[in-house]
């Protein structure tokens, strides 16, 4: 036998039956590698990288470093909100402290307007009072049909630049009888007088708390006037004949005003 044929013998001896002119694969050549020896049966795992401390000490200090500058934007941006909020705060502080004045100047100016207005109405009240009214030397009076008790008729009396009628000696008292008894004729309606007894019980006193030294009480004997004792405490005028009549303060009737004709109240 030659070499050639020798070779030939010797390859068909290693290769397996069935696998001549198959082509190996990657399984078989490990196989064939293990049953020679050349692989391990078990792959040992992979040496971790070496790490130096100093290294860790660079990463964790670049760390720190980046927090830090991160915290300083944001504080230089928490500064600069504080600042414009301040600003804002200050501009808005001004303009409230300008609407303050506004409104402080609008209230002198509507206080001067209602002063005006009382004034006027006081003014007008007189001139009414005396147009429309009774002239009695330098004094007008005016009856009022609205139906009030003493309290608010003696207030309605001031807001027209009044007071309640007063009468304060019989030529008074005669005009005032005469004055009322046409204005409702034929009734007979009481008008509240500006005379009450409030203070002291018996102690008669005009509203503007002078003293009262002339009466015209009713006298009768069925009904002699005043008879309230603590509990009428306010005078009224009959139409019918001018009498006066004590009553209770909060019974509501018509009033008669008096003006001051020489200068306005």
């Amino acid at each position: 036998m030659g070499p050639a044929a020798t070779l030939l013998a010797l390859f068909c001896a290693c290769v397996p039956a069935g696998t001549a002119g198959a082509a190996p694969t990657q399984a078989s050549l490990y196989e064939v590698k293990q049953a020679r020896g050349d692989v391990p049966d078990v792959l040992p795992e992979p040496e971790p990288e070496p790490t130096s401390p100093v290294s860790d000490f660079e990463n964790s200090y670049n760390y720190i470093l980046s927090r830090l500058a991160n915290m300083d934007q944001a504080i230089h941006k928490l500064n600069v909100g504080h600042y414009t909020l301040d600003v804002k705060l200050n501009q808005l502080v001004d303009r409230l402290s300008r609407m303050d004045a506004k409104v402080g100047e609008l209230e002198d100016n509507i206080q001067e307007v209602y002063q005006h207005s009382k004034d006027n109405r006081k003014e007008t009240g007189r001139l009414e009072g005396c147009q429309k009214g009774l002239r009695v030397g330098y004094k007008c009076y005016l009856v009022y049909n609205t139906y009030e008790d003493y309290a608010g008729a003696s207030r309605k009396c001031l807001e027209r630049g009044g007071r309640m009628a007063m009468p304060r000696d019989r030529k008074e008292q005669e005009a005032l009888a005469d004055y009322v008894k046409a204005f409702f004729h034929p009734g007979n309606w009481p008008v509240w007088l500006g005379i009450n007894d409030l203070r002291s019980e018996g102690a008669y006193l005009f509203d503007d708390g002078t003293r009262v030294s002339y009466f015209q009480w009713r006298k009768h004997f069925l009904s002699s006037q005043p008879d309230g004792g603590r509990r009428e405490n306010c005078v009224a005028m009959s139409s019918d004949d001018g009498d006066w009549w004590d009553h209770y303060c909060d019974r509501a009737m018509n009033f008669l005003c008096e003006f001051d004709d020489r200068v306005a109240l």
